[in-house]
């Protein structure tokens, strides 16, 4: 099977021949990760498609870790001259400026160099998508406050930012070459939702599935990030057509439990304790880890190995090989 084929099967909840895996580092603060595990993964083959400008740095060794999902970004938008009074507590008159960055040719010509040179599946990823773009304008407090307070304002800010996202996804969806689509909102805390269930039926439910609908109807797979202890929405994301979930946090939640209540239609993406295990833990530690979550997810496919959190710099090098190393054994 070629590694588009796994991710595939893991998200129909068929097996496999091999665990599909992907494992990513967390922004520019572990860059000399990043030059190690460049040396240590890639070949040359990977090397000189990333010396002709092919692949980038970040793709060629991800790739030559395993991974069998490569990420890329895409031309979206954000809040353009916010006006001062949205850091005020009192909810504004007035809706924010946007502007769009980045470019379709760029996106359309990284997917096809992706394509024509791996075999991996291609995730569009887009995060801070909806929930977390609101109070990125209003900051957090004060938006959540504004949901319980000023509940007209709140819902016009988030249809705006619905508005926005449907007109960028249009033009997104139907390139060749990608596979899926991942947004991204933090609902919950360590311990709960950021709000009550009823408001976010209420008034973030009908946007995202929208976007999970005109997703779907370009024939492409769902892929949802929330952080945190989002148990009491998992019936209602089910339902609502998410084809895989990230990061599913084992500090915060039972993430057996979500297998066994909802793995029959939703796959999972992560798992791997990222505030334990992996920074505190021992390399045998983390293999053992990830052997086991890796076999209890993975039954009747739908799951992707991952760590619960992106790789930060807490995470001892070694371990990060052990997880890379184990989750390729698999």
């Amino acid at each position: 099977m070629t590694r588009y084929e796994r991710v595939k099967a893991a998200i129909h909840h068929e097996s496999p021949d091999h665990t599909p895996s992907c494992i990513h580092l967390a922004g520019d603060g572990i860059a000399a990760y990043m030059d190690k595990l460049y040396d240590r993964y890639t070949d040359e083959h990977l090397r000189k498609l990333h010396r002709d400008g092919i692949l980038s740095h970040h793709h060629a060794t991800y790739y030559g870790m395993g991974n069998h999902v490569l990420t890329v970004g895409c031309p979206w938008w954000s809040w353009h001259a916010v006006d001062p009074s949205y850091a005020d507590f009192d909810a504004p008159d007035h809706l924010p400026k946007t502007m769009g960055y980045g470019s379709y040719n760029d996106l359309h010509r990284t997917v096809e160099n992706i394509k024509e040179h791996t075999d991996a599946y291609v995730l569009v990823t887009i995060w801070g998508s909806h929930f977390e773009k609101a109070y990125f304008a209003r900051g957090i407090e004060n938006f959540l406050a504004d949901m319980a307070g000023e509940p007209e304002f709140a819902q016009s800010l988030l249809d705006l930012i619905i508005r926005k996202n449907l007109v960028m996804l249009e033009n997104i969806i139907h390139i060749p070459g990608i596979d899926g689509i991942l947004l991204g909102s933090d609902w919950g805390s360590q311990k709960d939702l950021l709000m009550s269930p009823a408001s976010w039926r209420e008034m973030i439910a009908p946007g995202e599935q929208k976007e999970y609908d005109l997703i779907h109807e370009a024939g492409l797979d769902v892929w949802v990030h929330s952080c945190g202890d989002i148990r009491k929405i998992m019936p209602d994301l089910s339902e609502m057509g998410v084809d895989v979930l990230n990061p599913i946090q084992p500090e915060c939640m039972d993430i057996y439990k979500l297998k066994d209540t909802f793995g029959h239609k939703m796959s999972f993406w992560g798992g791997i304790s990222t505030q334990k295990t992996l920074p505190y833990g021992t390399p045998a530690d983390v293999e053992s880890e990830t052997r086991r979550i890796a076999a209890y997810m993975g039954q009747r496919g739908g799951f992707i190995t991952a760590p619960s959190q992106e790789i930060q710099a807490d995470v001892p090098f070694e371990n990060l090989c052990a997880l890379i190393d184990t989750a390729n054994s698999l």
